[in-house]
C-alpha cells in the first residue's frame, strides 16, 4: 500500500501524512510542484522527527509519477475524491494499490482523474463539502489495511 499526494497545497497536512505513513511504514510520495517549499518549517513542525523513519518519494511531475507506477506490478491508481461515485467502503482494496490524493485546494484535473482505476468517496452530511486531507488518507488507508489484512511486522 503506498500514499501518492498530487500538488499538495498545505505543509501541515503534507507532514500529518508522512507521519502517518511513518508510523504504518506506507511509502508516500509526493507529486510536484509543492504549493510551498518542501523543508518548510511548518511541515518539520507537524511531521517531527518522523520524517526520518518515513518512506518518501518526490516526483517532479505528474509524467514523472506515471512512469513509476507503470513499473510497480499490479499497482493501481485510486483517486479519493468528493466527486467520486463508489463509497471507499464498499471497494476492493488490493495491497499493491496506491491511494491518491488530490490538491487541497482544487482536488485533481479531470484528465488526471480519468486516469486513474477507481475514484473513491468518503460519505459526508449533506452540509459539508470536505474532510481535511490526512483524515481522508487516514481513512482510506484504515479500510484498505483492514481488508488486505495487512499487518506491520
Amino acid at each position: 500500500m503506498q500514499i501518492a499526494l498530487y500538488q499538495p497545497d498545505i505543509p501541515q497536512n503534507l507532514g500529518s501524512i508522512l507521519r502517518l505513513c511513518a508510523c504504518l511504514e506506507v511509502v508516500c510520495h509526493i507529486i510536484e510542484p509543492c504549493g510551498f517549499i518542501l523543508d518548510d518549517k511548518r511541515l518539520k513542525r507537524v511531521a517531527m522527527d518522523y520524517t526520518q523513519h518515513v518512506k518518501w518519494q518526490r516526483h517532479a511531475s505528474w509524467e514523472q509519477f506515471i512512469v513509476y507506477v507503470s513499473g510497480q506490478s499490479g499497482a493501481r491508481l485510486i483517486l479519493l475524491t468528493t466527486k467520486g461515485t463508489l463509497n471507499y467502503c464498499n471497494f476492493q482494496f488490493r495491497a499493491t494499490d496506491i491511494l491518491l490524493m488530490g490538491r487541497e485546494s482544487a482536488g485533481v484535473p479531470q484528465e488526471i482523474a480519468d486516469a486513474t482505476d477507481a475514484q473513491l468517496r468518503i460519505p459526508l452530511s449533506a452540509h459539508t463539502r470536505s474532510l481535511n486531507i490526512a483524515q481522508a488518507a487516514s481513512m482510506a488507508l484504515g479500510e484498505a489495511i483492514r481488508q488486505t489484512k495487512w499487518v506491520n511486522s
